[in-house]
């Protein structure tokens, strides 16, 4: 990804256009009365329950069958690739990026013609090869460390807390001294720990294995001027790893429980006031509103390293969610689902429910400020922008492979369990990164 690129993911969550949205366009072809129909695979099994909601409203008032199918998380791949030999395939899929368009650009058909293309706020937003548009990307995220604002105002209140207010943790040294003092004083704060659990069952290692390691990835591009590599250096490593054994260190489980630990655990105790701090994005305010913290005492830090510079480090900000329309499928339908896309991105009902009720901030010019997530998380991650902060590129979809991830993931967790040493999370993340490079050749 570009430098230019990544300003405008920035722009995305600071300029909110007021521009009045539009219907849907007159051009648009009548792909009902079955002349054709749309199978989405979805990528997100947190917003699965929307997508149903929405293809079954599209149903409704243009009779078009949408069927939406959503993965396992963790499992996208595996089930595309099952989905895509079938005889009924998906029509409408999802990639990460680069990486991921290069296994499936065979599958994706032109969309620059098409009117999720045509409104889109930048071409930067756009995935190309050879002339064509392969993918657009329809959801711009940010992450970081989510925290809950009322335990940290009573940890501040307690006698010898080493910080006195929230905005003083800027940096890695002042994060670890909070969260190793709010460990040990969890029972007068009435937490289980400090962090959520680390869990790395397949529903929650993508944290780690993919997020969390961004974030060195990104120190190492950013002083080699790069945005993408066959191969790295591992510069930021032992950094990765202080911010692995905070987690692990400063938790509401013990190291040796989180193999089995899920996204949902943590997410429950980061809802449910067990935690303060919960590393997740701002796709992860459905899981944890209405429940113990109130909206006002959701905020988001920095995922703080250790390196030099980094108060004025902000969010990581970006998107690995790009749609593609599958070229292989019957021609009506190819048509049938850009219809439905347009529709989503241009109707009420789809704009009303991407932002308010699948919380995404998007990348579309129909999209004005009456359909701003109401999400504090979205909140908080304009405000790092306002203040000048510099957001962290989401440069994980330059990571060379699934079996790549899974490799870091493993070694890591043998790491946290005592099973193995640092030096196999480094050979994974280096030699793994060059060796898996090398076979995609």
């Amino acid at each position: 990804m570009e430098k230019r690129g990544i300003a405008a993911l920035l722009a995305a969550l600071t300029i909110l256009l007021a521009l009045t949205g539009c219907g849907r366009s007159e051009s648009s072809s009548d792909s009902a009365a079955g002349q054709g129909k749309v199978y989405y695979l979805n990528f997100k099994p947190e917003q699965k329950d929307q997508w149903e909601a929405l293809a079954k409203e599209y149903t409704r008032q243009t009779g078009v069958k949408v069927n939406v199918v959503t993965a396992a998380s963790g499992g996208y791949e595996s089930t595309l690739k099952a989905e895509i030999a079938k005889s009924d395939p998906p029509t409408l899929f999802q990639v990460n990026g680069p990486v991921g368009l290069s296994t499936w650009k065979d599958y994706c058909y032109d969309l620059s013609d098409s009117e999720v293309y045509r409104q889109l706020k930048s071409e930067e937003f756009a995935l190309e090869e050879d002339g064509q548009v392969l993918a657009v990307a329809y959801a711009i995220e940010t992450y970081g460390l989510i925290y809950n604002k009322d335990i940290l105002r009573r940890y501040c209140q307690l006698e010898g807390a080493v910080i006195s207010d929230a905005s003083q943790i800027q940096n890695f040294e002042t994060l670890k001294a909070v969260a190793e003092d709010m460990q040990s004083r969890r029972e007068e704060l009435g937490i289980e720990g400090a962090f959520a659990s680390s869990g790395m069952d397949s529903s929650s290692d993508w944290r780690f294995k993919t997020h969390l390691a961004n974030i060195p990835l990104y120190y190492e591009y950013r002083d080699e001027g790069i945005t993408s590599a066959a191969a790295v250096k591992g510069t930021y490593l032992e950094n990765f790893r202080n911010i692995w054994d905070l987690y692990l260190n400063n938790s509401t489980v013990e190291p040796s429980l989180i193999s089995s630990k899920t996204g949902d655990d943590a997410a429950s105790e980061f809802a449910l006031g067990e935690a303060c701090f919960y590393q997740n994005g701002t796709w992860a305010y459905e899981q944890i509103s209405g429940y113990e913290v109130a909206d006002e005492d959701i905020g988001m830090l920095p995922i703080y390293i250790g390196v030099e510079g980094e108060e004025d480090q902000g969010l990581v900000t970006g998107s690995e969610n790009y749609w593609c329309v599958n070229k292989k499928a019957a021609p009506q339908d190819i048509q049938a689902t850009l219809d439905f896309l347009e529709w989503v991105i241009t109707s009420d009902e789809g704009r009303q429910s991407l932002a308010q009720e699948m919380g995404f901030v998007t990348p579309f010019k129909t999209f004005g400020e009456e359909y701003t997530p109401d999400n504090p998380l979205v909140k908080a991650a304009e405000e790092y922008v306002q203040e000048g902060k510099t957001s962290i590129g989401w440069y994980f979809t330059t990571m060379p492979s699934d079996q790549w991830k899974n490799d870091l993931g493993a070694a890591m967790l043998e790491y946290a369990q005592g099973t193995g040493d640092w030096d196999k999370v480094k050979t994974a993340f280096v030699e793994g990164w060059a060796s898996e490079y090398q076979a995609r050749q």
